[in-house]
């Protein structure tokens, strides 16, 4: 969600800062503008397509070596080219309508106090042209301006309450961008003669490697051959230069439609890299201190969002039925925001494909806040403010994601989760040597089990010709196949816009049967496992009121095929790790579905694919 870059050097920026607005198009966006500094400020903004605002910077020739860009996801104001970025402030005695003032700004995140704020600023004269909290910083900052533009940041961020990164350059400043975040993310990249700012590293790919994670309260002053930083003391600090290698969001479709289908079926090489390297299970999977840890716990704290909040929950079922602990799961948007009891004893355990991702930051802060120092992270960004966050991680190796519409970031996330499981039912004294070799073994063959399932793909096109023409559908499942229906519901309500709902099938009597006619497509999934009996009874209920049955059954369920029941075999019963081949026939329905009904499959309307803000 929304991105930022930025940029002082002596050759033309803009083609740099379009570059890097269309590294983070994967994130999701609804607006993206440029502004630099030209004998003045000069800016270009759009409600369409990066790809629409380099047309447009090129027609109108606009050209600097200082610049700001940003792609904005709207929150306050509608997605409308006034409400776009970078923000001008425009002061007492400058009219609005006939050109800028003399600061620019790109903002992620939130302000709080942005109505308070508002009415200060228009009691002293200044004029608001759009709809947003984050004109209001553009003002503020200029209200502080007394030469110094780094100085005017640093009281303006003190009176700001929120999240936000910030970058802003002035025009009586030329060669000089500041940047500052509190609670969203932004790095500094160090070049020769040029530094770049940027809301994540990939955006900076093929520009600099030398990157600089800069912490909550940091401003940094951007200058040629030069950069500054105070902490939120207003400390001079140095912050460690890390070589990044940032891979571009830029990547080939070769062969697929969608960055989605490609993303789908890359997850067989996903689960082998994520697996790479493990020969037998141990702590240290985890890192230096995970064996002390692990004997110091006595239950476990899952906290996440959208798809991470799912896996977490499948990994609940596994949790507590191999290695014994006591395992909570909780919506992390919701977890800071209720009194809960706390144990010191916790570990607790963020889930994220970005690890950036606002509401899971703020709870784990939220966790230690309250004694419980024990974290962990499951994460696909090695760089990420979650994994410098915790103490514990595991990284995934899904590679860039870059369909909002997450496919293979969850089956990576729960390879991660299933060793977790296992390293802790070592630690605790619940797995054999045996049992860690059968497991093992299980895992190692996850690659060659998933591209089975993915050769389903044609009988999942023609179910999808049968959801093209509806509106809602149903999907069930029970035990540790309960959170998958949750992600196949998810999925096809993301990138399909069909209203989908799940529910474990023992509750159908208890409310949502009520639902249920010929116009209700319900979606099952139905492994071979001690549950599978009592969901063919709830499929008996669906059947028995006009309900039209999809099945996901193992080989040897025995449900066959027949009047108002679809089936589709799975290849293979796979036991405890079955969650990870079951949910890719019902990525691949989404997906056709998706395709079927014309919607915008990669960047589905009104979601982003990097929460930043609450």
């Amino acid at each position: 969600m929304c991105g930022i870059v930025g940029a002082v050097s002596t050759r033309d920026i803009v083609p740099i800062l379009v570059q890097g607005l269309q590294r983070l198009e994967y994130r999701g966006y609804d607006s993206c503008g440029v502004a630099v500094y030209a004998d003045g400020l000069r800016r270009a903004r759009s409600t369409s397509r990066v790809a629409e605002l380099l047309e447009q910077v090129r027609g109108e020739h606009i050209a600097g070596s200082t610049g700001i860009a940003h792609t904005r996801w709207a929150t306050h104001g509608a997605p409308a080219v006034h409400n776009a970025h970078p923000h001008f402030s425009h002061g007492p005695g400058e009219n609005a309508a006939h050109g800028p003032g003399r600061v620019a700004l790109v903002h992620n995140g939130i302000i709080e106090n942005h109505d308070e704020l508002r009415a200060a600023l228009k009691a002293k004269g200044y004029r608001f042209t759009s709809q947003t909290d984050t004109e209001v910083i553009s003002h503020l900052i200029d209200s502080l301006y007394d030469g110094d533009i780094f100085e005017a940041v640093k009281s303006a961020v003190g009176q700001l309450h929120g999240a936000y990164a910030i970058a802003v350059f002035c025009k009586d400043e030329p060669n000089r961008v500041i940047g500052a975040r509190y609670g969203s993310p932004l790095v500094l990249g160090v070049g020769k003669d040029e530094n770049f700012l940027a809301s994540d590293a990939m955006a900076l790919a093929g520009v600099t490697d030398q990157i600089v994670y800069l912490e909550e309260g940091d401003v940094v002053d951007l200058q040629l051959g030069r950069t500054w930083i105070v902490d939120r003391a207003h400390k001079a600090v140095t912050r460690p230069v890390k070589t990044v290698h940032a891979h571009s969001g830029a990547a080939e479709l070769g062969p697929y439609r969608h960055y989605m289908q490609k993303e789908i079926f890359e997850q067989p090489r996903a689960i082998a890299d994520t697996l790479q390297g493990v020969e037998s299970i141990m702590p240290e999977l985890f890192g230096d201190g995970a064996h002390t840890v692990f004997k110091q716990i006595d239950n476990v704290l899952i906290l996440a969002c959208g798809t991470s909040y799912y896996s977490g929950c499948t990994a609940k079922y596994w949790l507590e039925d191999i290695a014994r602990i006591p395992t909570q799961v909780e919506i992390a948007s919701e977890y800071r925001y209720r009194t809960s009891v706390p144990n010191p004893r916790t570990l607790v355990v963020t889930i994220s494909q970005s690890g950036e991702t606002a509401d899971t930051i703020a709870a784990l802060k939220h966790a230690r806040s309250l004694g419980m120092e024990h974290t962990l992270t499951i994460c696909n960004v090695g760089t990420s403010a979650m994994v410098r966050e915790c103490k514990l991680a595991y990284l995934t190796r899904a590679g860039v994601e870059i369909g909002v519409a997450s496919t293979k970031a969850f089956t990576t996330q729960l390879a991660g989760l299933f060793l977790l499981t296992l390293a802790l039912a070592q630690s605790r004294g619940h797995l054999t040597d045996a049992q860690e070799a059968e497991h093992l073994k299980a895992m190692r063959h996850l690659p060659v089990a998933l591209a089975a399932v993915l050769a389903l793909e044609p009988q999942l096109i023609a179910w999808a010709q049968d959801f093209t023409g509806k509106e809602n559908a149903l999907f069930l499942g029970r035990g540790l196949h309960y959170p998958i229906a949750l992600e196949g519901a998810l999925k096809l309500k993301e990138i399909s816009y069909i209203h989908a709902e799940a529910y474990p099938a023992g509750e159908l009597k208890h409310g949502p049967l009520a639902l249920v006619t010929s116009e209700m497509p319900v979606v099952t999934v139905a492994p071979n496992d001690t549950l599978l009996e009592k969901l063919k009874s709830n499929m008996q209920e669906v059947r028995a009121r006009g309900g039209v049955l999809y099945v996901l059954a193992d080989a040897d369920s025995r449900i066959e095929s027949s009047e108002g029941i679809h089936v589709i075999r799975m290849p293979e019963h796979y036991g405890a790790l079955s969650p990870l081949l079951h949910v890719v026939p019902l990525q691949l329905l989404a997906y056709h579905t998706a395709c079927a009904r014309g919607t915008d499959v990669d960047k589905p309307r009104n979601l982003a694919k990097s929460v930043t803000v609450e």
